[in-house]
């Protein structure tokens, strides 16, 4: 793809999105994510952001497309120490998280509420819910921009912090996306990882999104090879 291709987001659609959760194909991609995620430092980067932005305990915390709840739960054994009673709400619209994860979180001392649902009718249905934190990760960039606004217009009030790592669109992420081969990927991984490369965000794209009258602090950019990361924290809030 020229360069001149990746100047503008392309959102196309993925094949992981339209899968049986119980599809053998699905259930691979899941368990490549998780290797993509090791491979693009996505928790570390995550988890710096959450630390950075939550000097308190965090009570209640949000993650939308959460998926199996695999992310977390890696961020929650490095934050457990410090963060020792979270309750927090996964929400995804496809019942990914298993009584076995959900142990694995109270183990820590986290209490799981598995939230199954379409991210736009939560945010309609849940105006009045208040979280300490929103994060997301690598589930942005599935909108184009004037839904993806909207969604952020409705959950700007739900917490004073909003966090996103998000794919980094570059020629360099788009290589590393067509050599997943090498790790094994199978070919619903390796097609939707460089879909999500050309949906991905460059520049300050999610902070023109972000409601203007929000009355935060915004910080976004490149980190580390892969990710795009945004911040969007109250401007009272300590860091």
């Amino acid at each position: 793809m020229s360069s001149s291709r990746l100047a503008r987001r392309e959102v196309l659609p993925e094949i992981l999105d339209d899968l049986a959760e119980d599809d053998p194909r699905a259930v691979a991609s899941r368990r490549d994510l998780r290797r993509v995620n090791a491979l693009m430092f996505q928790t570390s980067i995550a988890r710096g952001l959450l630390t950075r932005h939550l000097p308190a305990p965090p009570r209640r915390i949000l993650e939308i497309g959460a998926g199996d709840g695999s992310f977390m739960l890696a961020i929650a054994k490095r934050l457990q120490a410090r963060w020792p009673a979270v309750d927090l709400f996964l929400l995804d619209r496809q019942s990914l998280v298993t009584p076995g994860r959900i142990a694995e979180f109270a183990a820590l001392g986290w209490t799981v509420h598995v939230v199954e649902a379409d991210i736009f009718a939560f945010a309609e249905t849940s105006a009045n819910e208040r979280f300490d934190a929103i994060t997301t990760n690598l589930f942005l960039h599935h909108f184009e921009d004037g839904p993806l606004g909207e969604l952020l217009a409705c959950l700007a009030p739900m917490a004073p912090v909003f966090l996103a790592t998000e794919p980094l669109r570059g020629a360099f992420p788009l290589v590393g996306a067509r050599l997943l081969w090498a790790i094994g990927a199978n070919d619903v991984t390796r097609h939707d990882a460089a879909v999500s490369v050309r949906a991905g965000f460059a520049g300050t794209e999610l902070s023109r999104l972000w409601p203007a009258d929000s009355g935060r602090r915004l910080e976004e950019g490149r980190r580390g090879l892969f990710t795009h990361a945004f911040a969007a924290v109250t401007a009272t809030q300590r860091t």
